[in-house]
């Protein structure tokens, strides 16, 4: 069996962690992959802080293994979030979107194990020297924000710059990435994409549909010129983003344009309006099942494809 560093740190059986998905990573599903043996992680999003502690008391209704919350540090609400969770004293917090030096004091007094998502070395080295006790490398195939590396450039270099365990997160959907991940010298995975599939996963039926027929050359990254780039599927609302922000728009006209329409796909399936985020590993997710079996599946199949590493090697 598949144990590692983070294992221990967090108290779970697998060092697979759900990502934090806006509007998607609710209190069902973060506790359906903790009873899985992973760690379930509700969304903060730009949501209020009543709506978190709802969610938290909601997976802790459904099971008695940690739980973490993803904090976007660009919601207008997360001074609020920050103090919501502390008081929650949930297990884990991940961060995205910015940097959470503000609250780090705040939430080690709660005895919060905090492990921010960097996209560079600065910040991963940054996040390091502030107390941070793991760290998720997310390199540009992962679905929502993005930065520039892709997965496997970025994680051997973050692994290289910090004593902390890594997480490696962007483009990962079964065995044979976890597997690589480990080779890159990261203590785990994240992902998101793989359980939008997920029974427990609320949203809407044509969302859902939409991932299961997904082609290699699905996504799209739209926002550059705002410098929050996000990454979604290459539908009409994506189209017409990518042409208004190279045609003349003003960037109030744009962050308008794109208001709300994360919670059209997710709670509308809105296909001509809504911005379906999504990772570029959407392709290699084929069938909805529960997330419990999501975990399991990607752990036994990185299991087999390590046993075999040795035919490499005379």
């Amino acid at each position: 069996m598949i144990k590692s560093s983070i294992c221990e740190l967090l108290g779970i059986q697998y060092p697979v962690f759900q990502g934090g998905m806006a509007w998607i990573a609710d209190g069902n599903l973060a506790a359906a992959v903790s009873n899985g043996g992973g760690l379930g992680i509700i969304a903060a999003g730009n949501a209020p802080g009543e709506y978190v502690r709802e969610q938290v008391r909601i997976a802790r209704s459904k099971t008695d293994k940690p739980i973490g919350v993803n904090i976007m540090l660009m919601s207008p609400f997360a001074d609020e979030v920050a103090q919501v969770v502390a008081e929650e004293k949930v297990n884990v917090v991940t961060t995205g979107a910015g940097n959470p030096s503000k609250y780090m004091q705040l939430w080690k007094d709660a005895d919060i194990k905090v492990i921010p998502v960097v996209a560079s070395v600065a910040m991963a080295r940054l996040m390091t020297r502030l107390g941070a006790c793991a760290l998720i490398a997310e390199g540009g195939e992962s679905g929502g924000h993005v930065g520039e590396l892709t997965t496997m450039v970025l994680v051997p270099q973050i692994c290289d710059a910090t004593d902390l365990p890594v997480l490696a997160a962007g483009g990962i959907a079964d065995g044979r990435g976890m597997a690589a991940a480990f080779m890159l010298g990261a203590s785990g995975v994240q992902m998101g994409t793989r359980f939008l599939s997920a029974f427990e996963c609320n949203i809407h039926p044509g969302y859902k549909e939409r991932i299961l027929k997904a082609t290699d050359l699905c996504t799209m990254v739209t926002g550059k010129r705002l410098g929050h780039p996000v990454r979604s599927l290459r539908t009409k609302f994506a189209r017409e983003y990518a042409k208004a922000e190279y045609g003349g728009m003003c960037d109030e006209e744009l962050e308008a344009l794109g208001a709300g329409k994360l919670r059209m796909a997710v709670q509308d399936g809105d296909a001509d309006q809504g911005c379906f985020l999504s990772g570029q590993i959407a392709a290699m997710v084929k069938k909805e099942q529960p997330a419990a079996e999501i975990v399991r599946e990607v752990v036994e199949g990185a299991e087999a494809v390590l046993r075999k590493a040795g035919v490499w090697v005379e």
